[in-house]
């Protein structure tokens, strides 16, 4: 079962045209309260995409973090962390969704 997990969200930022993908990691067991969080810190970026962009789902659920991967990010109890728009290839088991 896993401890975390790597979620992609595609946003929109005034910076960049179109929408982009943002990776994080977030710690909560259940995947889909994963990618709801992850969703509430993108909006703190900028928009969350509606539709698939390039067919990219706005909302994915990337890798399940382990516990060995979680204390590398240092990621807290509850916490989300953003990992950048750079595939997150470090933090991505090889079993990935």
């Amino acid at each position: 079962m896993p401890i975390g997990w790597v979620i992609g969200v595609m946003i929109e930022t005034p910076e960049t045209p179109g929408a982009q993908r943002h990776f994080f990691a977030v710690d909560r067991a259940d995947r889909a309260e994963a990618e709801w969080k992850a969703v509430d810190a993108a909006a703190l970026i900028g928009a969350v995409a509606t539709s698939p962009v390039k067919g990219l789902e706005p909302v994915h659920a990337v890798s399940e973090l382990s516990a060995a991967a979680m204390r590398n990010l240092a990621l807290g109890r509850g916490q989300v962390k953003l990992l950048g728009t750079r595939w997150p290839r470090r933090w991505v088991s090889a079993g990935s969704v």
